[in-house]
């Protein structure tokens, strides 16, 4: 099981409410390159419908999404050309695909929100939350940084100080902080973050669509360029030791020796 999106279409009262879910079973909805690949297809699928007026994008089970797939890694992680295509048109693909999207995007974050999970909640212009929810971007127990490009986005959208605490310390940061830092629209009981998500995307549908995806293409225009060059040497470290010694730890369920 590789992991999927699931994507259903709301009618009714929630007409033109479009709920994407992030699904994997029994690894807390981590991404897996099928479902990079499929995040990509769904947003740029969205992009082309006139009748979608918003998405909330959820995690199935009581978690958002645990990060990524690790027991995929060492398949390709220990290749610079193999590393970049995964971080540069995989992920990127996905991620940039929901930036790109001029629907608004709603993220309901429960449980788990970690690595891939932040930068997924990074793309969407509202991050509500459960109040037990956590984030943070843990690779430095796994021995690689975060891709350029991914590591600007979360910058942009968590801050400076959350982003060097949850890469340099492999922090684990609550919501509380987070709202209070800007990163969190809104914060929820456990047992209502779901409803606001779906009451908050009903008012968004109710709205001028027009006005919505102008507005997100203005913002988008106003964002700072990404400097290319950082992405010359950016995946050098695929064979390094302590990369691979990281993904070999995580998964024989060891303290990594670095």
């Amino acid at each position: 099981m590789t992991g999927q999106l699931r994507v259903q279409w709301h009618g009714g009262e929630d007409a033109g409410v479009v709920q994407v879910q992030l699904s994997h079973p029994g690894k807390l909805n981590a991404m897996s390159r099928a479902m990079w690949r499929q995040l990509r297809e769904v947003f740029l699928a969205l992009q082309q419908r006139p009748e979608a007026r918003c998405v909330v994008i959820s995690g199935e089970g009581g978690h958002f999404c645990a990060g990524g797939d690790i027991a995929e890694y060492p398949d390709f992680r220990y290749e610079e050309a193999a590393l970049r295509h995964f971080h540069e048109e995989e992920v990127w693909g996905g991620l940039s695909a929901m930036l790109a999207c001029d629907v608004p995007l709603v993220a309901c974050i429960e449980g788990a929100c970690m690595g891939a999970g932040v930068e997924i909640a990074s793309t969407c212009d509202l991050r509500l939350s459960s109040a037990s929810a956590s984030f943070g971007a843990p690779i430095a127990k796994l021995g690689f940084p975060m891709a350029p490009r991914e590591l600007a986005l979360v910058r942009a959208a968590a801050g400076e100080l959350s982003t060097r605490q949850m890469l340099l310390e492999a922090a684990t940061l609550d919501a509380p902080t987070l709202l209070a830092r800007g990163f969190l629209s809104r914060l929820l009981p456990d047992d209502q973050v779901q409803a606001d998500a779906r009451d908050t995307a009903r008012r968004i549908a109710g709205l001028a669509p027009q006005a919505a995806r102008l507005n997100k293409q203005t913002l988008r225009a106003l964002a700072s360029p990404f400097p290319e060059g950082l992405l010359d040497s950016a995946y050098a470290y695929a064979d390094s030791a302590e990369h691979r010694e990281g993904i070999s730890a995580f998964l024989a369920k060891r303290r990594a020796q670095f």
